[in-house]
């Protein structure tokens, strides 16, 4: 599995792929303070990436990649 739900945020994994971001959307939706970590990604299909961009969860670690952080907006 790509993304780990634990209690504080949503863990992201290696390649997270196009069937985990409406789990990832509804999840992040029912939390009082979202937050992601990506300091173990690799890669995310475009839908996951949108679903962070529009909702804009709180980073707990940045991803490795600098084109993500870029398109993150975290550079």
């Amino acid at each position: 599995m790509a993304i780990r739900y634990l209690k504080k945020y949503a863990a992201l994994e290696g390649v997270v792929a196009v069937d985990d971001a409406e789990a990832l959307r509804d999840w992040l939706l029912r939390q009082e303070v979202p937050a992601v970590h990506l300091g173990k990604c690799e890669h995310v299909h475009a839908a996951v990436l949108q679903v962070l961009l529009a909702l804009r969860p709180r980073l707990t670690a940045p991803p490795a990649d600098p084109w993500l952080a870029g398109a993150l907006a975290l550079t």
